[in-house]
């Protein structure tokens, strides 16, 4: 006669209250790792596309303050002519707007100056950047977006708004929503062409 083994009904209940301890501790603690590497990326963005701006101003400044043909600030940046700001009372100059062969307008911080060009700056300045777009409907249809651009303000008050698409807020189809240029929703950071101030703003879901 064979004599058969297995778990007696205690040790079952005490693998499930194991299981349940470490549940309830490691999970919580899994939630706040990924938490710090969604802040994690937005602040390495933001250090990197600083960076980036300033070692723009720099060349631009080694070399003498260079200007195109129409006496726009320019220079050429790791092969790529870029756009800078112009000097008013309340702009200073050097900062990056664009890239000639993107969007060769807002200078003057005006107008001319949308959220394209704050995708053109994106894609101009870093060398291989992750990939955004400035629409709310292709980020949702798009799977190999990682960023939104949007822009806000004018002249002086001229803000770039970086968003990491996966901090973002989700409407009732369970899609991205449109975070409308606002700082209180994902994580996000700004970028302000008038003196080259970046900001980084946390706000994990």
């Amino acid at each position: 006669m064979n004599k058969q083994s297995g778990f007696t009904l205690i040790e079952l209940v005490i693998v499930v209250v194991i299981l349940g301890f470490l549940a309830v501790t490691a999970i919580p603690k899994f939630l706040d790792l990924t938490d710090q590497a969604k802040q994690a990326n937005i602040e390495g963005m933001a250090g990197g596309f600083a960076t980036a701006v300033s070692l723009v101003r720099a060349q631009w400044e080694a070399e003498g303050r260079p200007k195109d043909a129409t006496s726009q600030n320019m220079v050429d940046y790791d092969g790529t002519d870029l756009i800078l700001t112009t000097e008013t009372d309340d702009i200073r100059p050097g900062y990056v707007v664009s890239s000639v062969a993107g969007q060769n307008n807002g200078a003057a911080l005006d107008g001319n100056f949308t959220k394209a060009n704050c995708v053109d700056i994106w894609q101009s300045i870093f060398q291989q950047p992750p990939r955004l777009t400035d629409t709310i409907a292709t980020l949702n249809s798009d799977n190999t977006l990682d960023y939104l651009a949007d822009k806000s303000g004018s002249g002086a008050t001229t803000l770039c708004h970086f968003y990491l698409k996966e901090t973002l807020n989700k409407d009732a189809n369970n899609d991205f929503a449109d975070p409308g240029a606002s700082t209180s929703t994902g994580n996000s950071f700004t970028y302000q062409p008038a003196d080259s101030s970046v900001v980084v703003y946390i706000n994990n879901n």
